[in-house]
């Protein structure tokens, strides 16, 4: 197999498969914010030295402004208060032959677990569910990758210092099967049927997506 599918992908098309269809071959810059989250993550599980941290952020995004550094600041302070592991390996790359998708871990641990990091803030309870689909999807390509079982993962929540344990569940896999069917479909070159419920607000391609009458069959 040779087309895999980012894990990246497979939420794009979770969240709404036509917006993958028009972004998909698009470049997409790295945000400052999620540049901060994962600096500090790199350093979670030691002693958190802010400014040796900051010039390593600067050293990334030399263009950071104040309001990077006062995100930088938060960081720090909530996960000052948290306990974290240390990791074995960063950044390990990691695919699934049977489902056809790849990505790369941000963290493994000793006892087998991993962790990704994001720049969003934690829900008062749990992950969320586009987080809960990164960890399935990483989950099928772990127990491939490294060739033993693995039963979940960790979500890090650098902005509010959490860090919240997710075992995929059996809705959790099925949505990660229909949004990586979804997505081989977009890769074909088909362009997918616009949601009932799409995220349209604030989407850049809302014209050219709405445009033009919507089929009888796009409501089934």
């Amino acid at each position: 197999m040779t087309d895999y599918i980012p894990v990246s992908g497979v939420v794009a098309c979770h969240i709404c498969p036509r917006r993958y269809y028009f972004e998909r071959s698009e470049e997409h810059p790295e945000s400052p914010r999620y540049t901060v989250c994962k600096q500090v993550s790199t350093h979670l599980g030691e002693l958190l030295e802010a400014e040796e941290i900051w010039r390593e952020v600067l050293c990334v995004l030399p263009e950071a402004t104040e309001d990077v550094r006062e995100l930088f600041d938060e960081c720090i302070a909530a996960c000052s208060e948290t306990a974290w592991q240390r990791p074995v390996q960063v950044d390990l790359g990691v695919e699934s032959d049977t489902l056809g998708i790849r990505g790369r871990v941000d963290k493994v641990f000793e006892d087998g677990t991993f962790a990704v990091t994001r720049s969003s803030t934690a829900p008062k309870a749990g992950a969320y569910g586009t987080d809960r689909l990164r960890i399935a999807c990483y989950v099928a390509c772990l127990t491939e990758t490294l060739g033993r079982p693995v039963a979940g993962g960790y979500v890090e929540y650098v902005a509010s210092g959490a860090c919240r344990y997710v075992e995929p569940q059996p809705r959790d896999r099925r949505e990660m099967i229909k949004a990586i069917r979804a997505a081989k479909r977009v890769v074909a070159g088909e362009l997918p049927p616009r949601p009932l419920r799409a995220p349209c607000e604030g989407c850049p391609h809302h014209e050219r997506c709405t445009a033009g009458p919507r089929r009888l069959s796009d409501l089934f």
